[in-house]
């Protein structure tokens, strides 16, 4: 049993409650599917509504838009009972594009979107990365050129979470000059979509029920009003908006699958038996499971201090990249440890721990690389 945590001020009855449901919710209808969307590659747009109906999609939006007006630990929360079920990060990104477009969309776009993102009805996407441009966004070549009332959009994306399965796609395009500068964001409705295209469903290391995707834009007629806030050059600074926020979301789901991590282990060695004794009692796994129980109350205790910093607007950008790296960090150290204690059966896919050790690799590349991470902690401390 992992140590009791200082509760802070956002952890009161009333999520306590929420967390209760969603977790009931998830287990119930959610993990019994998986091992089949696993196997499909994506998990289907309509299993989102009904989790929508239920407010658990975008909690955090006020209830104009469909929400139920509750604070970003609400969605936090979400994320974290996901991530505890094996489930991948397909929210995380709909829960970023739809804070795009409530901080930066015209009322117009607002409404127009928002309801049926709260739903489930809409599936969003965020198309950044392109095949020859992935962290260095100001390279990016697709194009969207304004042809009277609509622009045309012209290239290509790759790596994009929901590529395959979203019906919504917020796109970072070059409307102007080089650099940061020149680049929007398009918000694309992509079903039946002339000049839109879904290549590839990429096959994966892990988080095998999550579609990643390449996608293809060629002479994509866009109306002009569905440039994020209506005005050109400011996808950059959109972009970069939310960085405590989505870097959260990354760090909260790693502190969910170490402690889960370590209560599978913790499990395992106790019933295995090995040399006429439980792998539990050998000195070697339980200084293991105690380092590896300790990361998972440190990486717990920073993360929900960070959601507490966050919620009072105090969480600046460093600490929130200190988070994203060191917690994926520890999440691939603790995995690791974790399966070798399984031994040749913690290599084997039937078991979670497996599947939990391939989906963590990707949280250090993701969300920005943690080289990326660092350096830009350091720029703060150089100067």
């Amino acid at each position: 049993m992992l140590p009791r945590l200082h509760r802070h001020p956002w952890m009161d009855e009333q999520i306590d409650a929420f967390r209760e449901q969603v977790r009931r919710y998830v287990t119930a209808e959610m993990a019994p599917q998986l091992e089949g969307w696993r196997r499909q590659g994506f998990i289907p747009r309509e299993v989102w509504q009904p989790f929508g109906a239920l407010g658990f999609l975008l909690p955090e939006l006020d209830e104009a838009w469909g929400g139920a007006g509750a604070n970003l630990a609400y969605q936090l929360v979400v994320q974290d009972e996901l991530a505890r079920a094996e489930m991948p990060a397909n929210t995380a990104v709909h829960t970023i594009a739809a804070h795009y477009l409530l901080d930066y969309g015209t009322e117009a776009q607002k409404r127009r979107w928002l309801p049926g993102l709260a739903s489930g009805a809409l599936l969003a996407g965020i198309a950044m990365t392109e095949p020859g441009c992935g962290s260095d966004l100001k390279a990016m070549r697709t194009r969207a050129r304004r042809d009277g009332d609509d622009y045309v959009l012209d290239g290509a994306k790759t790596f994009i979470t929901n590529g395959f399965s979203a019906n919504l796609l917020v796109v970072a395009v070059r409307t102007g000059e080089a650099g940061s500068r020149g680049v929007s964001l398009l918000v694309l409705e992509t079903q039946d979509l002339p000049g839109f295209s879904v290549g590839r469903r990429l096959e994966k290391l892990g988080q095998h029920a999550s579609d990643t995707a390449e996608l293809s834009f060629q002479g994509v007629r866009v109306p002009a009003s569905h440039l994020l806030g209506g005005v050109e050059g400011q996808g950059f600074r959109q972009l970069m908006s939310q960085l405590p926020y989505e870097r959260l979301l990354l760090a909260v789901p790693a502190a969910a699958t170490i402690e889960r991590a370590v209560e599978l282990t913790v499990e395992y060695t106790s019933q295995r038996q090995a040399f006429g004794q439980s792998v539990a009692s050998f000195q070697n796994t339980r200084f293991k499971l105690a380092e590896c129980a300790t990361l998972a109350h440190v990486v717990r205790s920073f993360v929900n201090d960070c959601v507490q910093r966050l919620l009072d607007g105090t969480l600046d950008d460093e600490a929130a990249y200190m988070a994203k790296w060191w917690t994926t960090e520890q999440q691939c150290r603790v995995m690791d440890e974790c399966l070798q204690l399984f031994g040749g059966y913690g290599y084997m896919a039937e078991y979670p721990i497996a599947r939990m050790y391939a989906d963590a690799r990707v949280q250090k590349i993701y969300g920005g690389t943690n080289e990326i991470m660092k350096d830009l902690i350091a720029r703060r401390l150089l100067g």
